[in-house]
């Protein structure tokens, strides 16, 4: 083993888990461990994963594939899977994957050092249990990216959409305080950080005592005036008037709201447990369009829920046209073991589903093909990030409403905010010049 142990670790599923794998690197570095971006030099191998959908864990167990391969090129390397898909599938991984030294769910990371250590000694550490208190509110998550930061503000949820395991892998709804929020972004402001997101996986259900989730992002929003504010995943319940006005009243909280649907049929959402009618979710975006003028919205929609008919997918369809969101995640329903919906039975055909998310795609990329040409011959701010991965004479950054822009380098660098004029635009992007400040 190095004098100095590495760790590597590699990063699947949503931003939750990338905020996770922060927390991980932080404990890990904190018992003596650095980070690598070699495999080869490598003590300990991790990988984070994710378990909502079956293409999710087929990647995985790919790359644990890999993982098998350097175990046996390299026998003292420790291995170990972590997150959702560790909590869901322990007794497989363990007994399928018999060079997986450690499976540690998200509840668990403190105990990693101690497990780790185990394992270099030959002992296998399997930590799932679930917590209804650990928030990880007191560790400062090991970060490498100095423009956006994830910030995670709460863990678990108590929905209990019958399509999602993640009340089962991820637990109840718990907290962080507001405090401790605001202490790490002001630490991010400090460190240069230029925008945060506050992670949940239903965000605006935060509690702190007397705090809901409108007062924690107006705290967060005046702590730097210049460092962008975002939030996600919202739930329609949850989505108040107090929380609109929050986004609409403060100039660095992002005018884009990120709020899934799943279905536009009443008894699809019935089955699916998502607490509101189609009508409630569009009276609600006809809200939250008149409050925060210039809003961008992107939704999520599931197809081929079990049961769902072609006068159920006919009112997806008909939602869709009606919402007209900017952008929408969209999935073919992929059943979950231990949820109510599994229980349902998977009696859409492979090739319906495939045929209904391909409908779904495609009116999509029609409204937001609409959406991006209003665009046109408008000035916008954009926060540069990366050079383009088209072409490395171009830059690429976002709106504050999410929207992708390339643009010429002309002098700017990663990490400032630059003027655009908007001159085209595909589905998915803008294009444009930047605008001198001179």
């Amino acid at each position: 083993m190095n004098s100095t142990p590495k760790i590597y670790l590699e990063t699947y599923g949503c931003q939750m888990n990338v905020a996770d794998s922060e927390v991980v690197l932080s404990v890990m570095n904190q018992a003596g461990f650095q980070r690598t971006d070699d495999m080869s030099q490598a003590d300990v191998v991790l990988v984070n994963t994710c378990a909502v959908r079956d293409h999710a864990e087929e990647r995985i167990y790919g790359r644990l594939g890999a993982f098998h391969a350097h175990k046996k090129a390299h026998p003292g390397v420790v291995i170990g899977v972590l997150g959702c898909m560790a909590e869901r599938l322990r007794k497989n991984l363990m007994e399928s994957e018999s060079f997986v030294d450690l499976v540690v769910g998200p509840d668990e990371y403190r105990r990693l050092p101690q497990l780790v250590d185990n394992a270099f000694s030959g002992e296998k550490g399997i930590a799932v249990r679930l917590s209804r208190v650990e928030n990880y509110d007191d560790i400062v998550p090991l970060r490498t990216d100095g423009i956006s930061a994830w910030v995670s503000v709460m863990r678990g949820c108590d929905k209990f959409c019958t399509f999602c395991v993640v009340p089962f892998t991820r637990g109840r709804e718990r907290s962080r305080s507001l405090a401790g929020v605001v202490r790490e972004v002001e630490l991010l402001a400090q460190q240069g950080f230029k925008e945060v997101s506050l992670l949940g996986q239903n965000v605006n259900s935060y509690r702190d005592g007397d705090h809901d989730f409108a007062d924690l992002l107006a705290a967060v929003a005046q702590v730097d005036q210049e460092m962008r504010v975002r939030f996600m995943t919202s739930h329609p319940q949850d989505m108040s008037d107090k929380l609109i006005a929050i986004i609409a009243g403060q100039s660095n909280v992002c005018k884009y709201v990120h709020l899934p649907v799943q279905s536009g049929s009443d008894r699809i959402l019935q089955l699916m447990n998502r607490t509101y009618s189609s009508d409630h979710y569009l009276k609600l975006l006809e809200r939250i369009k008149r409050d925060i003028p210039g809003v961008s919205l992107s939704t999520d929609i599931i197809a081929g829920f079990p049961t769902e008919t072609e006068e159920d997918h006919r009112m997806t369809l008909d939602l869709i046209r009606t919402a007209e969101c900017d952008g929408a995640f969209t999935f073919k329903y992929s059943p979950r073991e231990n949820t109510k919906a599994w229980h349902m039975g998977d009696d859409v055909p492979e090739e319906i589903k495939t045929r209904r998310l391909n409908e779904v795609i495609e009116i999509q990329r029609a409204i937001s093909y609409k959406r991006n040409q209003e665009m046109i011959g408008q000035n916008v701010q954009v926060l540069v990030e990366d050079v383009s991965r088209k072409s490395a004479a171009d830059l690429c950054g976002r709106t504050d409403t999410n929207k992708m822009v390339v643009f010429p380098r002309n002098g700017s660098s990663v990490g400032s905010y630059i003027q655009v004029a908007i001159q085209r635009a595909n589905s998915a992007t803008l294009f444009g010049s930047e605008i001198s400040s001179n």
